[in-house]
């Protein structure tokens, strides 16, 4: 049979802990008291010795009497003797109020226990916004209160964005769905459609289940960027850009492609995840690039961080949609007809932050726009953060 839920506590352990010390040491300074007087005095029962009492020659009686010295050590075995009972009644006295200053004690150290465990029963996972903030002294507590709260505020920042992925994909979703159905149902199932309503119909179904295609594809890449690791190996930065640029710079129009690397940029990663964001850059850009532009692939090194920039000379982005670039399902006004998915950069942050980089845009109405991925270099020996300026200026 288990014990008492009260008998497992931290807080009885910790009384009877508390207690127990406090009685030990106060037995140990009466026990040091007790034998440091019996050892300084003279202690012995009173003994006496019988005298006849005479007047003149006549006997009177017998009397006892004893020395001086007698009665001292006698005096001293009295005081010993209550000096022992007192101690014994004040050591048990000092047992039960140690156990009850033990509790008192341990129950005010436990205090902010108490908070945290509530405070984590009251906590659910569709509602995060709940926090400790512990008050008190900077302690190990306090510290690990504070602790438990960032934790909780990374968790609720994480449900929060993929509320919103699911929010974001169902919308894309639904907007294409009901293409194909509207299509469908007017004329693909029409028995009255002519044969170039059915026609137009079909490729409307085609471009939608097409977009939906491309949609599907990059919120699985989004997913298995959040749920596996990084395959870890070294990188050279210069070639993994040349090689993106080979498989990823395919344009529908006349486009030239240009790479302006430096030598030795070596780094720690995954390359098919970097493949694939400056794959994506490229993608962008050739999207974006006017007939006969170049797109340039540039990388090279800044202090302890390397970098990669993608330009391309199109229409540019405005200063006020340039810290949205890389959030999900952000589109702009591009004067591209082709419907993208709005992933392709999102794609990319993620990739280069899983990589402890940091993405960056420049752009200018009319010149062009510079995407550039920082990522830490292989030597890389400092924490300090990664330039703000473009790398790859356009002069």
């Amino acid at each position: 049979m288990k014990p008492p839920r009260v008998l497992r506590s931290i807080r009885f352990r910790l009384t009877v802990l508390y207690s127990t010390l406090l009685f030990a040491l106060a037995g140990a300074a009466l026990a040091i008291t007790y034998f440091a007087v019996a050892q300084t005095t003279e202690a012995r029962p009173l003994t006496t010795r019988d005298a006849k009492l005479y007047e003149g020659h006549s006997f009177v009686r017998r009397v006892s009497y004893a020395d001086i010295s007698d009665i001292e050590a006698a005096v001293n075995y009295d005081t010993l003797q209550y000096l022992r009972t007192y101690s014994l009644i004040a050591l048990g006295g000092l047992f039960v109020a140690s156990l009850g200053i033990g509790w008192v004690l341990s129950g005010r150290a436990l205090r902010p226990v108490g908070a945290i465990a509530r405070t984590a029963r009251e906590i659910q996972a569709t509602d995060l916004t709940r926090r400790i903030r512990l008050e008190g002294p900077r302690d190990e507590l306090r510290d690990l209160a504070d602790t438990i709260d960032s934790m909780l505020d990374r968790l609720d920042r994480a449900f929060q964005g993929q509320r919103q992925l699911i929010d974001d994909a169902s919308h894309e979703l639904r907007s294409p769905l009901a293409i194909i159905r509207t299509n469908i149902d007017a004329s693909l199932n029409a028995p009255e459609a002519t044969a170039e309503e059915r026609e137009r119909a079909v490729a409307v179904v085609d471009r939608a289940t097409t977009r939906m295609s491309r949609l599907v594809e990059d919120l699985l890449a989004t997913a298995r960027r959040d749920a596996s690791e990084l395959t870890d190996a070294d990188v050279d930065l210069s070639a993994l850009a040349r090689e993106a640029g080979e498989e990823s710079f395919l344009p529908d129009r006349p486009l030239h492609l240009r790479f302006v690397t430096d030598e030795d940029l070596q780094l720690i990663g995954d390359a098919d995840a970097l493949r694939r964001a400056v794959g994506n850059l490229l993608s962008n850009a050739v999207r974006l690039a006017p007939v006969s532009s170049t797109v340039t692939v540039a990388t090279g090194r800044s202090g302890s961080w390397l970098w990669l920039a993608v330009a391309d000379e199109g229409p540019g982005i405005a200063p006020d949609d340039l810290p949205r670039v890389f959030d999900r399902f952000w589109r702009g006004s591009s004067p591209s007809k082709e419907r993208r998915t709005g992933l392709g950069l999102a794609i990319v942050r993620q990739i280069v932050e899983s990589h402890g980089g940091q993405v960056a845009a420049y752009s200018e109405l009319g010149v062009g726009s510079t995407f550039v991925l920082w990522l830490p270099a292989l030597d890389r020996s400092d924490d300090s953060p990664p330039p703000t300026e473009d790398p790859y200026p356009r002069t």
